[in-house]
């Protein structure tokens, strides 16, 4: 079930946005999106913090062949300030099961946690 609330498109937009080449290559603008205490378990086993996911991810952007797509994105509402997402990816044919918990702070909606589970098909 996906809830039809400002809130749940505010965490889609973030989402959609943390994915933009052109976000993920600038640690303001990546780093902007994530909450202080953001964690990440990444699809690759990593355990991420804030500074370590900005530093990577901005240090070297390599282009990719195609853009990272998303599938199946849906969106929950459990709190005033806290959006539950799931949807999949696939980056160059690297497929995951994304879990992200966006939290609403006083700068706006801010993604607090995040989980990748890679999958193939069958």
């Amino acid at each position: 079930m996906t809830d039809r609330t400002p809130a749940v498109a505010a965490a889609i937009e973030g989402e959609l946005r943390l994915l933009d080449p052109e976000v993920r290559a600038s640690p303001d603008l990546f780093g902007a999106l994530l909450h202080p205490e953001f964690t990440e378990f990444g699809a690759s086993g990593t355990r991420w913090d804030r500074n370590s996911i900005v530093r990577v991810l901005s240090a070297a952007p390599e282009p990719a062949s195609r853009p990272t797509t998303t599938s199946h994105m849906r969106g929950v509402q459990l709190a005033d300030d806290l959006v539950h997402l799931t949807f999949d990816t696939d980056d160059n044919g690297r497929r995951a099961h994304r879990s992200s918990l966006w939290r609403r702070t006083d700068d706006g909606w801010r993604l607090w946690f995040h989980q990748g589970t890679p999958f193939t098909e069958g």
